[in-house]
C-alpha cells in the first residue's frame, strides 16, 4: 500500500503534492496568533487537589489580598531624614498607581510604644514616623524588638526596610475562576446538560479573556513600579518581590526562550548541516522541513487552545530536534544508496529511500510517542499536555518528512553520489574496533556505569526551590534572596486551627473532609456552639495557651522566618501591659473597645470567630539549601499532632507550600509508576518490530543503562527531580530509542547477507552508524542553546538532555553491537 501511494501519488505529482501540502501548512498557521502563554500559579496546581479547594476558601475567610514587597536599602541612615524623604516620595507615587490599594512601610506603621501609652490613648491616636513627632531612637527600639515588626518590617541589622504594595483583589478573576471549576468538577464527577455545557464554554471563554486583559494591566503595573523605583536608585537600593512579579517576569522568560530557541537553533543546524554534508539542498531541505513542522505544531497549539508555561516552554527545540532526527536518518540513506546505485533514476533511489526508513522510522515515532506518554498520567494539566503537544508535534513531523522530503527530492536534480574520503577519524569505524577487541573493558565501564547509576539515584531528592530556579543576575533572584533572608522568607505556609466545642471534633473533621471535595458547601458554618461563639466571650484562656504553644513551635523551626499569628497581638499587648499578660477577661474587653477598623487590620488576617477558626501565616526560608520541604511538612504535621488534643481542636496546613509541594509529590509518584509503563509499552513494540524476545531485552538494556547514569549524575551531584527535570527519563526515553531501533532494523538487514555477525557488526556501525553519530551530534548541539535560557530547571534539563543523547550514542555503538555479537539472538 505504501509502494502504491508513493509510485501513483507522492513521486507522480510531486509539485502538486508539495504545493498543497505548504500552502496547507501556511493557511493553518494563521492560528499561530492564537497561541498563548501561562505563567500562573495555576498552571502548577493539582486537579482536584483538596488542599487547593481548602486554601481557596481560607483566603477568602481571612481576607487575604495580593501583595508586592520592595527591600527598600537606602544609602544612608534608615530613619535619617533624607532616606524618609525618599521612602515617603516613593510611596506616594506607588499610591499612585491604578492597581495599588494601599501602600505599608515603616512610614505608615502604627508606633505603639515608641513611648509606652496606655490603651485607650493608642486607640483614640494612631502614632506614625509620617503623622507624629516621634523619637527616632525609641522608634528604631521598636521596630528592632516588636513582635509585629521585627525580622519582617525591617532587618536585624537596620539596614533594609519592606515597601508592601497592597494590590486590589480582582473579584471577577476569583468569580470566573470558582465558576469554571464548580462547572470542570460537575462535568468530572456527573455530566453537563447541554445549559450547563455553553455556560462552561462561555465561562471559560470569559475567565481566558479577563485574565489576558489583566495579565497585560499586571504587566504594566510591574513596568510602572520597576519605572519608579529606577527613579530612586541613586538614593537607595530597591529589589521587587512577589508572586504577581515572578509569574510576570517567567512570561518574559518563556517567551525570549522561545525567540533564542528558534532562531539559534535554525543557526546551529544550518552550520552543523553544512559542515556534515557539504551540499546546499542538505541545508535548505532539512531546515525547510523544520519550518513547516514548527509552524504546524504551534498552529496546532493555537487552534485547540493549549497554552505554553514553564515546564512546556522548550517544546520547539524538542520539536525541532525530533524532526531533524528524522531528516538525517533519510538524507544518510539516499546518500548511501545514490552512491550503491549510480545509475539508478532519482525517483527509483527516492522511492527505495522512502519504503527502507518507512518500517524504523515508524516504530520509532511511536516508541518516541510511548515515552512522552507517561506524561498524560500527570494530574497536572500543562505535564499532561506537553505529552499531548509533543505526541502530535512527533506525528506531524513524521507525515511533513515523509511527504516534503521526497517531493522535493523529486523536483531537484539528481545530485552525483558524495566521494568516499578515508577518514582520518571514524567514531563509527572506531566503535567497531573496540566492540573486537575491549569486550571486558565494555563490560568492566557497564558495571561500574550501573553501580554509579544505582548509587547516585539512591540520592535523588525531590524539590521545588522557587529562588534556585532563577540566575543569580536576575532581579528576581535578587529580590527573592534579600526577602528571604533579611526580611522573613518568601514561601508562604498557613498552619489553621480549628477549635471544637462539646466534643464535635469529629463531626468538625468530617466535614472539613466533605468541604474538600464538595467546593461549594461550605460547612463550617454549623460545626459549632452559637452559645460559644458570642464574640467577647470567644477568647477563652484554653485556646489563648493553644495559640501561644503553636506559634512558639513555629517560630522555633530553623526552616521558618516570619510568623505572624494572633499570638503576635498577645505578645505585643503583654508589652503595652508593662510586661503582663492579657488575660481572657481583659482580651474580651480589649476586643469589645476595639474599632471595627483596627479589628480588619489586627484580628481578621489571623482569627475568623464566627468559624471558630484561628490562622498562623508563617514564610519559610526557600533559600535554606539543607531545606527539605516534603520532610519539613510532615514534621509539622507529626509534631502537631502530638501536643494538640484532637477533641478540643483540630489543624490542616495550607498555602502555596503545601499547594506546590502536593504537586511535585504527585508527579514524582506518577512519573516513577508510568516509567514501568512506558517500559511495558516499549517491550511490545520492540517484540512487534523485531519478533524475538531475545532482541526485545537488548533493546531495553541499551536503553535504560543511559537513563540509569542520568539519575547517577543528577543524585551525586544533587541536582533535584523538579518540574522540569522530573520528565527527563520520559523525554529521554523516547528519543533514545530511536537509534537502537534504527540500529538492529539494519542489523537484521545487513545479516541476512552473509550471516556474519562480526562483519554485519562493521557494515552496521559504517552505514547507520553515521547517521546515528550526525543525529546525535546535532541533538546534542541543538540541546546546549537551553544553557541560554533564564530559568535554571531548564539550563539543567538541557544539559542533562545533552548527556543522556550521548550517552544513548555510546550505548547503541558499542553495548549494543557487543551483546548481539554475544547473544547471537538472529538464525542463520
Amino acid at each position: 500500500m505504501l509502494y502504491k501511494f508513493y509510485q501513483h501519488f507522492i513521486l507522480k505529482y510531486p509539485l502538486l503534492v508539495l504545493s498543497m501540502a505548504i500552502i496547507g501548512i501556511l493557511l493553518f498557521g494563521l492560528n499561530v496568533s492564537k497561541l498563548e502563554i501561562d505563567a500562573s500559579a495555576e498552571t502548577l496546581l493539582l486537579d482536584n487537589d483538596k488542599d487547593l479547594t481548602f486554601l481557596r476558601k481560607i483566603e477568602k475567610r481571612f481576607k487575604s489580598n495580593d501583595v508586592l514587597i520592595i527591600a527598600y536599602e537606602p544609602k544612608e541612615a534608615l530613619l535619617s531624614k533624607q532616606s524618609l524623604d525618599t521612602l515617603k516620595s516613593l510611596s506616594q507615587e506607588l499610591e499612585a498607581l491604578p492597581l495599588v490599594e494601599s501602600v505599608d512601610s515603616i512610614l505608615s506603621a502604627p508606633l505603639l510604644y515608641s513611648p509606652l501609652r496606655d490603651m485607650d490613648s493608642l486607640l483614640h491616636e494612631t502614632r506614625t514616623l509620617a503623622n507624629s513627632d516621634i523619637n527616632l531612637t525609641l522608634a528604631k527600639h521598636e521596630f528592632l524588638t516588636s513582635p509585629l515588626y521585627k525580622d519582617s518590617l525591617v532587618n536585624k541589622d537596620f539596614t533594609i526596610s519592606s515597601i508592601l504594595i497592597n494590590l486590589h483583589k480582582d473579584t471577577q478573576y476569583t468569580t470566573l475562576l470558582e465558576e469554571r471549576n464548580a462547572l470542570l468538577l460537575k462535568k468530572r464527577t456527573l455530566s453537563l446538560n447541554d445549559k450547563e455545557e455553553k455556560k462552561l464554554q462561555h465561562v471559560t471563554s470569559s475567565f481566558k479573556q479577563h485574565r489576558d486583559i489583566q495579565r497585560q494591566r499586571v504587566n504594566k503595573n510591574i513596568q510602572d513600579i520597576r519605572t519608579i523605583m529606577h527613579k530612586y536608585k541613586q538614593n537607595a537600593s530597591l529589589f521587587l518581590g512577589g508572586v504577581q512579579m515572578i509569574s510576570n517576569d517567567i512570561i518574559g522568560f518563556v517567551k525570549s526562550d522561545l525567540a533564542i530557541y528558534g532562531s539559534i537553533l535554525i543557526l546551529l543546524l544550518i552550520i552543523v548541516l553544512g559542515v556534515v554534508f557539504r551540499k546546499p539542498r542538505w541545508v535548505v531541505l532539512p531546515i525547510l522541513i523544520c519550518t513547516l513542522s514548527v509552524i504546524a505544531i504551534t498552529s496546532a497549539l493555537g487552534f485547540w487552545g493549549w497554552e505554553i508555561t514553564v515546564i512546556s516552554s522548550n517544546f520547539i527545540a524538542l520539536q525541532l530536534i525530533i524532526t531533524i532526527s528524522i531528516v538525517l536518518h533519510l538524507i544518510v540513506r539516499y546518500e548511501e544508496l545514490n552512491a550503491k546505485y549510480p545509475k539508478a533514476s532519482s525517483r527509483r533511489t527516492i522511492l527505495l529511500t522512502m519504503l527502507s526508513k518507512a518500517t524504523p522510522t515508524f516504530f520509532a515515532i511511536i516508541t518516541t510517542i510511548a515515552g512522552f506518554s507517561s506524561l498524560l498520567f500527570s494530574h497536572i494539566h500543562p505535564v499532561i499536555n506537553l505529552g499531548w503537544m509533543m505526541s502530535a508535534g512527533i506525528v506531524l513531523s513524521f507525515i511533513i518528512s515523509f511527504i516534503v522530503f521526497p517531493t522535493t527530492l523529486m523536483l531537484l536534480k539528481k545530485s552525483s553520489p558524495k566521494p568516499k574520503k578515508p577518514h582520518t577519524f571514524s567514531l563509527a569505524k572506531l566503535s567497531s574496533h573496540i566492540v573486537l577487541h575491549d569486550s571486558k573493558i565494555i563490560f568492566l565501564i557497564t558495571f561500574l556505569a550501573i553501580i554509579f547509576s544505582i548509587t547516585g539515584a539512591s540520592q535523588l531528592i525531590v524539590e521545588n526551590s522557587f529562588i534556585n530556579y532563577f540566575k543569580k543576575d536576575t532581579d528576581i533572584y535578587k529580590g527573592m534572596r534579600i526577602i528571604d533572608q533579611e526580611l522573613g522568607g518568601t514561601t508562604p505556609l498557613d498552619v489553621i486551627l480549628t477549635f471544637c466545642s462539646d466534643g464535635e471534633c469529629a463531626t468538625a473533621a468530617k466535614t472539613t473532609q466533605s468541604e474538600d471535595t464538595q467546593e461549594d458547601e461550605d460547612s463550617f458554618e454549623d460545626e459549632f456552639d452559637t452559645e460559644e461563639n458570642q464574640e467577647q466571650y470567644w477568647f477563652t484562656d484554653e485556646k489563648i495557651n493553644i495559640i501561644k504553644q503553636v506559634h512558639q513551635y513555629l517560630y522555633t523551626l530553623n526552616a521558618t522566618g516570619d510568623v505572624k499569628s494572633f499570638a503576635t497581638i498577645l505578645q505585643t499587648g503583654k508589652i503595652l501591659n508593662k510586661g503582663k499578660d492579657l488575660d481572657s477577661v481583659e482580651i474580651a474587653l480589649l476586643y469589645k473597645k476595639l474599632p471595627q477598623k483596627y479589628r480588619d487590620i489586627i484580628l481578621s488576617p489571623y482569627v475568623d470567630i464566627n468559624d471558630s477558626q484561628v490562622r498562623f501565616s508563617t514564610r519559610i526560608k526557600d533559600s535554606n539549601p539543607g531545606l527539605r520541604r516534603n520532610e519539613l511538612l510532615q514534621k509539622i504535621n507529626q509534631d502537631l499532632a502530638k501536643f494538640l488534643n484532637p477533641e478540643i481542636v483540630t489543624y490542616k496546613l495550607s498555602n502555596l507550600m503545601v499547594i506546590y509541594n502536593n504537586m511535585l509529590q504527585s508527579l514524582f509518584s506518577s512519573q516513577i509508576m508510568t516509567l514501568s509503563l512506558v517500559l511495558i509499552i516499549l517491550f511490545v513494540m520492540f517484540l512487534l518490530l523485531f519478533r524475538s524476545v531475545f532482541l526485545t531485552l537488548i533493546a531495553l538494556i541499551v536503553n535504560i543503562i543511559p537513563i540509569g547514569i542520568i539519575f547517577g549524575f543528577m543524585g551525586w551531584l544533587h541536582i533535584p527531580l523538579d518540574i522540569m527535570t522530573i520528565t527527563i527519563a520520559a523525554i529521554a526515553m523516547g528519543i533514545g530509542v530511536d537509534d537502537t531501533i534504527h540500529y538492529i532494523h539494519r542489523f537484521k538487514e545487513e545479516f541476512y547477507t552473509d550471516t556474519n555477525y562480526i562483519k554485519t557488526m562493521q557494515r552496521t556501525n559504517e552505514s547507520i552508524g553515521y547517521a546515528m553519530v550526525y543525529t546525535s551530534i546535532t541533538v546534542i548541539i541543538g540541546f546546549s542553546i537551553l544553557v541560554l535560557s533564564n530559568l535554571v530547571p531548564t539550563i539543567y534539563f538541557g544539559l542533562l538532555t545533552m548527556l543522556v543523547m550521548a550517552a544513548a550514542l555510546i550505548s547503541n555503538l558499542i553495548l549494543l553491537p557487543k551483546l548481539l555479537l554475544l547473544i547471537k539472538p538472529l538464525r542463520s
